[in-house]
């Protein structure tokens, strides 16, 4: 068995430097309360109350971003063998869950005030007041999911996303009170808002999936399964072959593991360092990734026998530029 890692995704004191995302967040957060409860204490609107009130979970969130990334940048220890990337996920599922409490509290505002519709007042300054809110979440959502998905970093793509969510959510509000100004029908205001909390909680369902589907040990997406079945191609040659490649994503880590199958009259050198130069192949070209390799006689029947799933690797010839082993 040849278990020798790949070279890993940043160093921890680059990933450590994520955290100054959830800070930017944090501080997005609290100006948008400010400035979104403000227009709602101007203008009476339960829209954007129900705004504000996501803004508040929006803080929350930023929060267990904060510490989600703190732990994830611990190196491995004598309990977490694979370090502790995982924590994204958990961070991904609590902000799904914060959508949900914030749409609870959207919709129960929205059917108060359908039943008993009020008038709203200063629209003009509320709704200047709520797009300005809205232009920094975008600004900062932007950011997030840029530095996400640069950095494979789950707590930031669902931090960015939520955030996105929060800017439609406000668009929505402005429609609703800009629609009361308009026609003078002050239920319009809620009933925009009851939409809003719908469509919030249709975002922190998919939240929740994302998170349970990474903390299940998903395999990667399709796109990154093929790029690295196509490097092991390459070393594909009528005496070297590969099956069982499995995949997994831990957070910003990525897993692999896969059975290189070799004439059984080569020397264990010559097979080390094969899989050497493969190793070193991935680390080139996938840098995210930690690759196992287990080397196998191509002549025992046990060497095909022992996967109930795997990822198929293209056989010889796929590549001619294949460097011969």
């Amino acid at each position: 068995m040849n278990s020798t890692p790949t070279p890993g995704p940043a160093p921890l004191a680059d990933r450590s430097k994520l955290q100054r995302f959830a800070w930017l967040s944090i501080a997005a957060a609290l100006a948008t309360i400010v400035l979104k409860t403000g227009a709602w204490w101007m203008t009476g609107s339960v829209g954007l109350l129900s705004d504000a009130a996501e803004s508040t979970v929006n803080l929350v969130a930023a929060i267990g971003a904060l510490f989600a990334l703190r732990i994830a940048a611990r190196p491995a220890d004598e309990t977490h063998h694979y370090g502790h990337t995982k924590a994204e996920f958990f961070s991904a599922a609590a902000e799904g869950t914060m959508i949900f409490v914030a749409a609870a509290f959207i919709i129960w505002s929205a059917i108060q005030r359908i039943i008993e519709p009020q008038p709203l007042e200063n629209v003009g300054i509320g709704l200047g007041i709520s797009v300005l809110a809205s232009v920094v979440n975008g600004l900062v959502a932007m950011v997030l999911l840029r530095a996400g998905r640069q950095h494979r970093s789950v707590t930031l793509v669902a931090d960015g996303k939520h955030l996105l969510t929060d800017v439609w959510t406000s668009a929505g509000v402005v429609a609703g009170v800009g629609l009361v100004a308009l026609t003078g029908i002050d239920r319009l205001d809620p009933i925009v808002a009851l939409l809003v909390g719908l469509n919030i909680i249709w975002t922190g369902w998919r939240l929740m999936q994302e998170s349970a589907h990474g903390l299940m040990d998903a395999a990667l997406p399709e796109e990154e399964n093929i790029r690295v079945s196509q490097i092991l191609a390459r070393f594909a040659t009528d005496e070297v072959a590969f099956h069982g490649l499995r995949t997994r994503a831990s957070g910003h880590r990525a897993f692999a593991d896969v059975h290189v199958l070799v004439p059984g009259t080569w020397t264990v050198a010559r097979g080390h360092d094969l899989v050497e130069d493969i190793e070193a192949a991935l680390a080139h070209e996938v840098p995210d990734l930690t690759l196992s390799t287990h080397v196998e006689p191509s002549e025992d029947p046990r060497s095909y026998d022992d996967f109930e799933a795997e990822f198929p690797v293209p056989p010889p010839g796929i590549n001619p530029d294949r460097p011969a082993p």
